[in-house]
This record gives structure tokens, C-alpha cells and sequence, in this order.
């Protein structure tokens, strides 16, 4: 991954958000720490749509259920509403007093959930309607960590999934049609704080043991931590409760239709039998003013079609320059296996030389210091009268 297939020019700073539609194909969202949104097609590389109503830094973005509303946070500590085709605002309210980072998640039936700080620094949740977002439904007070919570939510099982950076605990909620309608389920507690956390989509959790969610947590070690969320059940049948059919991989809607004002609901799959991609990934889709050019790469293999006539991405120079250098490393390393094999030889020589010589020295010791033990002496007799 060193060749971009696309490049998208715009922002005059760091990017900080990026965020795909959920319904559209090719259709790219991106927020940078120059205050500006814009919305791409990423199938062209053009812009589609440039929002510039932020008057600071963008922290969080999200898309409604099927995608025709866009909700923002602000440093202002605003929550926007945008007709994301236009760049209009349809309705902004302070979302929490403090000063820290807000976050705000549209709900699958268009409630709005955000997350944030009191004037006293305390974390805060809190329920809103699109059309009062000044007057919160629900507004709890969690505790006093300065960590910045980021929800994460399931739309089958309509839970929310609070993470803090810093924390090390997962709190996650119900959300009904009954008071007090954000009901606390329970927290998930491990000894380590995390950096970092993401979702992994509902199809691709195991359905045989009734996983209904799957995180990915970074923790302060550099680790990568999976947490699996399970339900305990004792059947081994596929528990349709559990897993109401949900969103599949497949575009509802390309993005021209998209632009034209065509709202499609996101696709949904049934996950009975397991999660099974397409066959083909291939795209019918293509934009009508350019070609796509994600159409174009070329296969995983990095052959070309027999067909297609298109020559290889790699020329044949750059290829035979390969060729030539890795003759020449062939070559270095024989030459200096060929010296490693002498030096090695000569090693074993020398020693044993040195060993020679350390058998010979000691041999000489031993013949030297027999000579002065008695051995060879003549006995003298003793006559027994001189006693």
C-alpha cells in the first residue's frame, strides 16, 4: 500500500475525520482542522460538496440511516443537522456546556445520542429528536474522568457502547421507546487503559456462539486487544432474536443518484447461515461526467487480463534493473560465502595447531619433572648392623 489508486486534494490541513455513506457507493466524507467538510466522489476524485458552516475545528460526523441527513459536532459546542448535499443547516443547539470534545451518533430511528462535558467537568450523555435538539430527552451525568467518550452503536440490538479514552472499562446501554428510554445494561472492566477502540460490523461476528459484537482495543502497550461481546444461550440454533437481518456490503444507490436527491435505505442481509461475500466484487456502477477509476486496478495478482490488452503496471526497464541487482547480490553472497568457508578453515587450523602444541608442551613437563622423583635413583642398602 504505497501507490494511492486515488488521490483527494482539498484541505489546507491535517484531515482529521474520514467517514464512507452508508448507502451510497464511492461517496467519501472528510472534515479537516481547516473547519471545512467536504464530500467526495471517490470514484471520479471530484468534490461534490463543500461545507464551510463550522466556524471551528470539526469533531465528529455522522450519517442517518439512510444517509440523506448529516450530524456534526463543533468546537463551539454545537450539534448541526446539515442537508448534506447542499451544505445547508437544517438546525443547530448546544449540545453540552463544557469545554471538552463532544461526540453525536444518529440513531436508527432518527433520535440523536451525543456525548459530552458539564460546565463542572462531569462526563454527560444524552438523548435528543432531530426537531428539539435544544431540549434533551434524557441528560445523565456518568462520572468526573476527563477522558472523551466515543460512542459506538449497533443498530440491530439498538445498544450504545460508551468508550473513553484513557478508561478501561466499556459501558453499554439499551436504548427504548420507554422511560427512562437509555437504560444502563452493565460494563465490561479490564485492568489496562485504552488508546484507542473500533467496531467491527455485525456481519462479520460469530454467529454460532451468539457473539453480537466484536472490539478492537488498543492499549497503552501497543497491543491490539479483540473483546467479543456474547450472549449465553444454550441452544446451538440460530438465534433470530439476536440477529434481526443487517446491513450487507452492497450499495443501495450510486453516487449520481445519490447527488439527484434519490434516498435509498441500506441493504440488508440475513446472517442464518453466516456471512458470505458476493461472489463478485466487481461494481456495475460507474459516474456518468468520468470513469471510475477504481474500475480500474488492476487484479490482486498483479497480472494483467489476457484480454483486456493492457500493458503491466510494472515496466519492462524497472524489471530487468530488478533483475541485474539481484544477480549482483547472488553474486556478493557467493563471494563472501566463499570467504566465510576459507576463514572458517583457517580457523579450524590454527586450532588445531594450538592444540599440538599445548599436547607437546605438556609432554615435555611430564618427561622433565620424572627425573627428579626417585624413579631411576639407585636404592641405597642399609646394613642392618649400622642401626
Amino acid at each position: 500500500m504505497t501507490e494511492p489508486v486515488v488521490s483527494l486534494v482539498y484541505h489546507q490541513r491535517r484531515v482529521g475525520l474520514v467517514l464512507w455513506h452508508p448507502t451510497a457507493l464511492n461517496v467519501l466524507l472528510t472534515a479537516g482542522s481547516d473547519n471545512q467538510v467536504v464530500i467526495w466522489n471517490v470514484g471520479t476524485g471530484d468534490a461534490l460538496v463543500e461545507i464551510d458552516c463550522h466556524p471551528d475545528i470539526v469533531y465528529s460526523a455522522c450519517f442517518n440511516w439512510d444517509g440523506s441527513k448529516l450530524l456534526t459536532t463543533c468546537k463551539d459546542k454545537k450539534i448541526r443537522i446539515i442537508n448534506p448535499r447542499t451544505g445547508e443547516v437544517e438546525t443547530e443547539a448546544i449540545a453540552h456546556e463544557g469545554s471538552k470534545a463532544t461526540r453525536a451518533i444518529f440513531l436508527r430511528h432518527g433520535l440523536v445520542f451525543t456525548t459530552g462535558f458539564s460546565k463542572m467537568s462531569e462526563r454527560q450523555y444524552s438523548l435528543r429528536t432531530p426537531d428539539c435538539l435544544d431540549t434533551p430527552i434524557v441528560m445523565v451525568e456518568l462520572d468526573t474522568s476527563n477522558g472523551v467518550m466515543f460512542p459506538l452503536y449497533d443498530p440491530d440490538a439498538n445498544l450504545v457502547y460508551l468508550c473513553g479514552k484513557g478508561d478501561s472499562v466499556i459501558r453499554y446501554f439499551e436504548i427504548t421507546a420507554e422511560p427512562p428510554f437509555v437504560h444502563y445494561i452493565n460494563t465490561f472492566q479490564t485492568p489496562d487503559p485504552q488508546r484507542g477502540i473500533g467496531m467491527m460490523p455485525k456481519r462479520g461476528c460469530d454467529v454460532t456462539s451468539c457473539e453480537i459484537a466484536r472490539f478492537y482495543r488498543l492499549n497503552n502497550s501497543g497491543l491490539c486487544q479483540v473483546i467479543t461481546m456474547t450472549v449465553p444461550r444454550k441452544s446451538e440454533l440460530f438465534q433470530e432474536d439476536l440477529y434481526p437481518d443487517t446491513i450487507g456490503d452492497t450499495p443501495a444507490s450510486t453516487a449520481d443518484e445519490w447527488m439527484a436527491g434519490q434516498d435509498a435505505e441500506p441493504i440488508l442481509i440475513s446472517l442464518k447461515d453466516g456471512y458470505r461475500p458476493p461472489e463478485s466484487k466487481s461494481s456495475s456502477f460507474s459516474s456518468r461526467s468520468r470513469s471510475n477509476v477504481l474500475d480500474k486496478m488492476p487484479p490482486k495478482g498483479g497480472k494483467a487480463s489476457s484480454g483486456g490488452g493492457q500493458s503491466s503496471p510494472v515496466s519492462e526497464k524497472t524489471l530487468q534493473e530488478f533483475a541485474d541487482e539481484i544477480r549482483k547480490l547472488k553474486a556478493m553472497i557467493v563471494k563472501h560465502e566463499n570467504r566465510i568457508r576459507a576463514l572458517e578453515a583457517e580457523a579450524a587450523l590454527n586450532k588445531a595447531q594450538q592444540q599440538q602444541q599445548v599436547i607437546s608442551a605438556t609432554a615435555q613437563d611430564e618427561d622433565g619433572a620424572g627425573g627428579g622423583d626417585g624413579l631411576n635413583a639407585q636404592p641405597q642398602h642399609m646394613a642392618a648392623d649400622e642401626v
